[in-house]
């Protein structure tokens, strides 16, 4: 996990002890009146749960505690301690280490939640609880242990899994609600294995929504300070009907205790996961063929737009879905499948989530014009595996002298074969060479490096820094006060970047 203001940690293996609170006890302690809610409901008082008894205690049931085991072998090939008989602990090493010389095997355990999705015995938990396990032992409330049968399915990109045991009788099951329903400050309740105590209840709200945390692609995380653990990983995030809204599965903290700041992978990015884990035993995402970039308010300004949202398209697949329904380079996506697609990191996860196969309604900008098209997605698994076979149509090889020009914070030459065979540039890049960057200048800050080529401004073609120039003159005539170049690496990897023109 990626540190944010501490270390980012899963919340698996405890083996600590720990201690919260509940909200809204005080209040009780205090005789403050409450009033009743609907049946089922817990009552409040002054914004918090007097009580989460009534709900509680019909999800405790439904909530495991997973333990898992793994043997690990220790380096081949460690030569024995020289030691001469009858030394102190001459037997301690012969019982560390074989007659070879080898480490012997040593059986290591860790522990996490998880919960029943099914009363046949389907149980969800995070990913990172369970891989390389080689023995997976789901306990149960009432002290009953099974061995998990089956791993059904598990995704990394998502971290959910989805495991299969048989019980003598059905088990007490919970159910998915809304995640996108909550709101910030709405009560949540995390039930789980908190450094192994096992059956903990914590309460706390919603702090956030649509963190990303970037361990993954779809990072869109519920953030709460109900107080999570390790050992946590794996276990539902309740709302006050009993329905999970997420799953519990890492915290930010520096002591690797809570310091309310957890997150759950919220159930409306979940849930179709587990229904593919159930049904095929793999994810079956939604592809559509493209590489995409942020839109800054540079990039912005440059293609004439008023705000800086959407998905750039800054690729598109040959003979991919969205190049087959006529989705081009520089296209700013603001809609799929009628959703709104407010930044880069919204189109994967709405792409991911569609069906294999459906064709969805595509609302792109387009030379400043807003245009839909159909787009029959493709499945993502596949479309990794696909590589773009269409040759640049660059320009023709730049002479091998010329004048090094300085432009917009960097120093700029043509590409030469010299330069290419020096620098292992791709034989398909074409465009002008980044010899220096200033680091002071906005081209550094928006990562242009000496060795990358723009092979684009403005979306035209360039192959020496004279036609730069004279491509970055003609937009200053128009009043811009951005440019739009495009910038590939020695391998051919492309971005786009709003770069502002200096007075």
């Amino acid at each position: 996990m990626a540190s944010l203001i501490g270390p980012t940690e899963h919340c698996g293996g405890a083996r600590h002890r720990s201690r919260r609170v509940l909200a809204g006890l005080l209040a009780v302690g205090l005789g403050i009146a409450a009033t009743t809610l609907m049946a089922g409901a817990p009552a409040r008082a002054r914004g918090g749960p007097t009580s989460v008894a009534p709900v509680a205690e019909k999800l405790m049931d439904s909530v495991v505690n997973i333990s898992t085991s793994q043997i690990i072998k220790g380096p081949q090939g460690v030569p024995l301690p020289k030691m001469p008989k009858g030394a102190p602990f001459s037997d301690f090493f012969d019982d560390f280490f074989d007659k070879k010389g080898k480490q012997q095997q040593q059986k290591v355990a860790s522990l996490g939640s998880g919960f029943v999705i099914d009363p046949s015995g389907l149980i969800a938990t995070n990913n990172h609880v369970i891989e390389g396990a080689d023995e997976i032992v789901v306990n149960f409330h009432d002290g009953t242990k099974l061995k998990v049968d089956k791993v059904l399915g598990r995704d990394s990109k998502t971290d959910v899994a989805l495991l299969k045991v048989t019980p003598k009788k059905p088990l007490s099951a919970v159910k998915f609600g809304s995640s996108d329903q909550m709101r910030v400050g709405d009560w949540v309740m995390a039930i789980g294995n908190p450094f192994g105590l096992g059956g903990s209840l914590t309460v706390g709200v919603i702090s956030a929504k649509q963190r990303d945390i970037q361990s993954g692609p779809y990072d869109d995380y519920l953030q709460t300070d109900a107080s999570i653990n390790k050992g946590n990983s794996g276990g539902p995030l309740f709302n006050m009907d009993g329905e999970v809204i997420g799953i519990n599965t890492a915290i930010i903290s520096p002591t690797g205790g809570s310091i309310g700041i957890g997150f759950a992978i919220p159930s409306d990015t979940a849930l179709p996961v587990v229904e593919q884990l159930r049904q095929y035993g793999e994810t079956r995402r939604g592809w559509l063929g493209v590489q995409l970039s942020s839109v800054d308010e540079d990039t912005a300004e440059s293609l004439g737009l008023k705000d800086p949202t959407g998905a750039f398209i800054a690729k598109v697949t040959e003979n991919g879905p969205a190049a087959k329904a006529g989705i081009r380079p520089t296209d700013i996506v603001t809609k799929f499948d009628g959703r709104d697609v407010e930044t880069m990191r919204s189109l994967p996860r709405l792409v991911a989530q569609a069906a294999v196969g459906k064709t969805v309604d595509v609302e792109f900008i387009r030379d400043g014009k807003k245009q839909t098209v159909k787009v029959t997605l493709g499945r993502l698994e596949d479309g990794d595996k696909a590589v773009a076979t269409s040759e640049d149509k660059g320009a023709a090889e730049p002479p091998d002298k010329a004048t090094p020009r300085t432009l917009l914070g960097m120093s700029l030459v043509p590409l030469t074969e010299a330069q290419r065979a020096k620098l292992n540039i791709d034989k398909k890049v074409k465009g002008v060479l980044v010899k220096e960057v200033d680091g002071a200048s906005a081209a550094a800050q928006k990562g242009i490096k000496a060795g990358d080529i723009i092979t684009e401004i403005q979306q035209a073609e360039v192959a020496t820094p004279d036609e730069l120039l004279a491509k970055v003159e003609e937009v200053r005539r128009s009043k811009r006060t951005a440019v739009l170049v495009m910038v590939t690496d020695a391998k051919g990897d492309i971005r786009f970047v709003g770069l502002p023109l200096a007075d």
